[in-house]
């Protein structure tokens, strides 16, 4: 039997499977049955200022006292001090129920509240803050740059706050992915998850209506995390990565710890098949170990990303005329 422990941020993970951020993850019960079926570690589902303040919405004009402006500064703050509340308390239940690493996910959009919420996070015991993080940038007069600086701001100010290790859920959208990334392990970012998954419009063209396109990934969604997290892990030394989106087997799991992947994060397959497919991984990743003769993980971690394989320009190709030119 191989060794699946591999460390994340410095922690210590029983196996490099993570359960993202999710209704998953949401609740004593739920993380219950993925720790059995063999789970490194979850992420809580995010704690979101939007919807907070949501339901601060929701609480005021349900209330019998819309007509007095100062019963809103009491409503806002009683609701969100028990969003909070809520949220730090599953930390804390999970943390004394569980000997796996509990990471917390925070999705703001002021850059107060990243603070407030992560300070609140590590004091309710959490081993890891996960900032979620999307700015989607609709500023034709707008410099790349300018867009970059609030992911910077935000790292450094929590990482700052803090002195449990932070990452950043990031999406694809960047000029240049590898210089961002490198910045903010300068500010104190500890790991890099690759990438977040959105929300995407679709049209439903009979009904003229904004639709929501499928939540779920795919197998296939699997190549653009694996081209980066192969390119990342080479370059950046300090930072660790967790690759994300279109993991849905063993073999998934085995190819992004070959390009570099520290841990290797699974949702969609879980709500598709059940917290088992946790276990049917793991023992994928097992058995495979086992054939080709490696003990533990970093035996093999990184073993074909960009700077150990002999062609690295594979991880650099954009187009397919190489391969497809001679078909009609």
């Amino acid at each position: 039997m191989s060794n699946l422990s591999v460390s994340y941020m410095g922690l210590e993970l029983c196996s490099p499977i993570v359960v993202s951020s999710s209704g998953l993850t949401n609740s004593i019960l739920k993380i219950e049955k993925l720790v059995k079926a063999g789970v490194g570690a979850v992420v809580l589902k995010s704690l979101f200022e939007e919807q907070i303040n949501v339901n601060i919405s929701k609480s005021y004009y349900q209330s019998q006292s819309v007509d007095y402006p100062e019963a809103y500064d009491y409503i806002k703050e009683y609701v969100k001090d028990n969003d909070v509340l809520d949220y730090l308390n599953l930390i804390k239940e999970a943390k004394s129920r569980f000997k796996i690493p509990i990471i917390a996910s925070i999705n703001c959009y002021s850059s107060g509240e990243w603070v407030d919420f992560a300070k609140k996070i590590e004091q309710a015991g959490a081993d890891a803050i996960e900032l979620n993080v999307f700015i989607l940038n609709t500023d034709k007069n707008s410099e790349a740059g300018d867009y970059e600086v609030m992911y910077y701001q935000i790292s450094e100010a929590v990482s700052q706050a803090v002195s449990i290790p932070v990452a950043l859920k990031i999406g694809p959208y960047f000029s240049n992915l590898i210089s961002v990334v490198n910045k903010l392990s300068v500010l104190g970012t500890k790991g890099i998850v690759l990438f977040n998954r959105f929300y995407e419009p679709d049209i439903d063209v009979e009904q003229m209506a904004i639709t929501s396109a499928e939540v779920f990934s795919t197998e296939a969604d699997i190549r653009q995390t694996l081209r980066w997290v192969a390119i990342l892990s080479s370059k950046i030394g300090n930072v660790d990565i967790s690759a994300s989106t279109g993991v849905h087997s063993g073999d998934a799991v085995i190819k992004q710890l070959l390009a570099g992947a520290s841990t290797v994060q699974v949702c969609s397959a879980v709500y598709k098949n059940g917290p088992q497919i946790i276990t049917t991984m793991n023992d994928r990743l097992n058995q495979w170990m086992d054939s080709k003769g490696f003990a533990s993980i970093s035996s093999f971690k990184g073993k074909m990303n960009y700077k150990n394989i002999g062609e690295p320009a594979v991880f650099e190709r954009a187009q397919f005329m190489k391969y497809f030119s001679n078909l009609e």
